[in-house]
């Protein structure tokens, strides 16, 4: 039996997933919550084997929870929408798959009992996404120039891009010249657009 915690901040997608799941006799769901601060004990509590995990739990970045899991068990990220930057983040952190909820039920089953494997797992959208990126290198954005290019997403300037990501205001005009270049762009609003555009990152 494996035994899943789910982690969104809607009960009532908590409820649907719950009742799919517990349509697998080999699933148990032993705990859900909404609320970032719970998960820890409640995984510790119910002896988790995988975490189904959403990115977007209110005002916080779910991904930011993975690192105090994965000592634990495995992470599944079971989200609406994968920006490159999430998935890149999401994966560094230590999960060992990223779903998108339109799969299918027999979908979420199989990608529940392949991570409580220790096999990684990919909506088809995703597996997509970093096979186009293994065959361009060059146009691939690091994680930090990705956090760089959020922090502009929302409007800010270099020195809180500094601020924020602990930088000297140098390093993070190096880094914008660098995304620049990527995606073959000139200009803040251009390179927003064009990261948008490419699924690099999502407006907020």
């Amino acid at each position: 039996m494996i035994r899943v915690v789910l982690v969104d901040d809607h009960p009532l997608l908590r409820a649907g997933v719950a009742a799919v799941l517990a349509t697998f006799p080999d699933l148990d769901v032993v705990g859900a919550t909404g609320r970032p601060d719970d998960v820890a004990t409640l995984v510790a509590d119910t002896a988790a084997d995988v975490v189904l995990l959403d990115l977007h739990l209110g005002r916080q970045d779910g991904g930011e929870l993975i690192p105090s899991l994965v000592g634990s068990a495995r992470v599944l990220v079971f989200t609406a929408s994968g920006t490159d930057v999430a998935i890149t983040r999401a994966l560094a952190a230590g999960a060992t798959g990223f779903l998108l909820k339109d799969a299918s039920p027999d979908e979420l089953a199989a990608a529940v009992r392949a991570v409580a494997a220790g096999t990684a797992v990919f909506s088809h959208v995703v597996a997509d996404r970093l096979l186009d990126r293994a065959r361009r290198p060059d146009e691939t954005l690091t994680p930090r120039e990705g956090e760089v290019l959020e922090l502009l997403g929302v409007g800010a300037s270099n020195r809180v891009i500094a601020d924020r990501l602990f930088l000297s205001e140098s390093t993070v005009k190096t880094h914008l010249a660098r995304v620049f270049a990527k995606l073959g762009v000139e200009t803040r609003a251009a390179a927003v657009a064009e990261a948008t555009r490419r699924g690099v990152i999502g407006l907020r």
